[in-house]
């Protein structure tokens, strides 16, 4: 994975601090969330509510699906072993019902797509391939076989097998599987409720005039975004105090209101890191820092009576908050909903640039494109520092640096974990405008 051996860290003032602060690897950190990250409760929604939702049982059919045999195209039904070309048409047989008639040879019935087989016939012939005359319909296909334009029973479902296995997200296609079986209400996992806190009294709120020495607050706005598109519940976001009491008090409150806490900043080493200083005494730390570039002051935790309620206390830099959103928070959400296969597509990639060097895992922002003769190649967003929000714009993966001591040259080859599918192609032998 992405696992590395990193440089021993000096020594704290006690053994439990120095576990807390000892650098983890990215991979024992997210094991060690993804361990606390429990299954939410289980709610019936109504069928027109439950898309982007993930499905809390497994979708068994009870009925197969069509549960007649159905044209699969307008045109005759017909007895595919009679072999005159001359049909008189007995009747029409229309979608939505069942029509008292039955084909016998020498006969055809008017049939519609989707509509039930009438009773004796074994083959439709499309409309294409006929010439109405008066009362009679000419069939000028040769050969017709038994199941021609016909969808048999339990062609698209059978009855007894397993549909959707529990976990899975309900997209279009599955609402659709869903909706079908006349499943509503449908059973899904609960959204986790998240309360977002950004801390630092230099925030200014988006639309109101920046002072000297202020900046305003970003990253609150950026996790919020992030987190409703995992399908999460903010249930509240606001500026945290930077005054110790008044801090804990909202952590406190938030803590018993939510699932999920996350805050953005205060989590470093200076004096004002209150967020840091008030987990130790209303949260069981698990870590404090990550062997990563950027997010090494990653601090998690977890709180409530029962333990169940996961807090992420992120750095305040803003690619730093996101980079770790989507390593550790987003996986987590994800175990929460009960979901299957959520991780990112891992695959090799050929570094467009040469890329300095890094004493620690980096995490950068590029693109990933794929050359006329199949090679995906992946140029950074430009600057990388964890300042430079712009770096994820465009960015569809997060290559994934190992640290050493010399320069990784273009044409090396590294992992991406792909965010989304890569674009191309290019050229072979271009680099990739990212």
């Amino acid at each position: 994975m992405i696992d590395q051996p990193h440089p021993s860290q000096g020594s704290t003032a006690t053994v439990v601090e120095t576990e807390l602060d000892r650098l983890r690897p990215p991979d024992e950190a997210r094991a060690t969330v993804l361990a606390h990250a429990q299954p939410l409760g289980i709610e019936s929604v109504p069928i027109a509510e439950a898309a982007g939702r993930v499905l809390a049982e497994d979708l068994v059919a009870d009925e197969d699906v069509p549960p007649f045999p159905a044209a699969t195209m307008d045109g005759f039904a017909v007895v595919a072993a009679d072999g005159s070309p001359w049909r008189e048409v007995i009747g029409a047989q229309m979608a939505g019902y069942v029509a008292d008639v039955e084909v016998t040879p020498g006969t055809a019935v008017r049939i519609t797509t989707g509509a039930p087989l009438p009773r004796g016939a074994d083959a439709v012939v499309r409309v294409e391939a006929t010439e109405p005359a008066e009362d009679h319909v000419i069939v000028h296909q040769e050969i017709v076989s038994p199941g021609d334009n016909i969808r048999q029973v339990g062609a698209d479902l059978r009855r007894g097998g397993l549909v959707l296995p529990a976990g899975t997200m309900l997209g279009p296609a599955e609402i659709g599987l869903v909706a079908g079986l006349g499943r509503n209400p449908v059973p899904v996992r609960a959204r986790a409720r998240v309360s977002v806190l950004s801390t630092g009294d230099e925030l200014v709120e988006p639309g109101e005039p920046v002072s000297p020495g202020q900046i305003r607050d970003s990253n609150r706005f950026s996790l919020v975004a992030a987190l409703r598109g995992e399908g999460a519940e903010v249930v509240w976001s606001g500026k945290a105090p930077d005054e110790k009491e008044a801090l804990r008090a909202l952590l406190t409150e938030r803590i018993a209101a939510s699932d999920v806490v996350v805050t953005s900043g205060g989590v470093s080493m200076g004096e004002l890191d209150l967020i840091k200083a008030l987990l130790g005494e209303l949260a069981t730390v698990h870590f404090r820092r990550v062997f990563m570039k950027p997010g090494k002051p990653l601090n998690f935790a977890t709180a409530g009576e029962d333990g169940r309620v996961l807090f992420f206390g992120l750095p305040g830099n803003p690619v730093s908050a996101l980079v770790s959103f989507e390593l550790f928070i987003r996986p987590a959400l994800a175990t929460m909903a009960g979901r299957r296969d959520f991780d990112r597509p891992r695959v090799p990639v050929l570094l467009a640039q040469d890329t300095p060097p890094t004493d620690r895992i980096e995490f950068q922002r590029a693109t990933v494109r794929v050359t006329p003769d199949g090679q995906l190649v992946a140029a950074t967003t430009g600057g990388q520092a964890s300042s430079r929000l712009a770096s994820f714009l465009g960015a569809n993966a997060l290559l994934v640096i190992p640290p050493r001591a010399d320069a990784y040259q273009a044409g090396e080859r590294v992992d991406a974990l792909l965010l989304a599918p890569p674009l191309g192609p290019v050229e072979t032998g271009q680099a990739p405008r990212s």
